[in-house]
């Protein structure tokens, strides 16, 4: 557990694209009693939406009889979310750069990218006997007075 105030949620979904809904319902009311500003939640929303779509399509083959786990650890200033799937796995490493030129017009290939960007942390794992977990993390900021004005810290000192 990240620390005594934070909440935890387990869920179990089936491998369809509709319960993506269900899990970001779930969350969202979880960061709407942090700190999280409007703008927080928008971006961890669409890690998570990523993330789980990876996992439906890319690691489950939206096979509906595998499962993906999500566990969220929601705190005051920290969340913790950890998707997990059935598949393979994958080598993170081999995923294509959307911004390079040859990848620019490409359908796919961007949610790992998204996810890295919006989030503190991404951390992938895989099991010995296949599936992928990716853990997401963002910290809250507590501050809403000063969102987007990296002038305060300056002050500060």
């Amino acid at each position: 557990m990240i620390d005594a105030e934070a909440r935890e949620y387990h869920l179990v979904i089936a491998s369809r694209f509709e319960n993506i809904e269900l899990v970001q319902v779930v969350i969202e009311d979880a960061l709407r009693q942090t700190a999280a500003t409007d703008d927080q939640r928008h971006w961890i929303g669409l890690a998570l939406r990523e993330a789980l779509a990876n996992a439906i399509k890319h690691g489950n083959r939206l096979d509906p009889e595998k499962r993906v786990d999500v566990e969220a650890e929601v705190g005051p200033s920290l969340v913790r979310i950890r998707i997990r799937d059935e598949g393979q796995g994958f080598e993170p490493e081999e995923i294509r750069d959307p911004l390079s030129e040859e990848n620019r017009f490409r359908a796919d290939g961007r949610g790992i990218f998204y996810m890295r960007r919006l989030m503190d942390e991404v951390d992938f794992r895989f099991g010995p006997g296949g599936g992928t977990e990716v853990t997401l993390i963002k910290r809250l900021d507590t501050n809403h007075d000063n969102d987007n004005d990296d002038t305060s810290q300056e002050e500060a000192r």
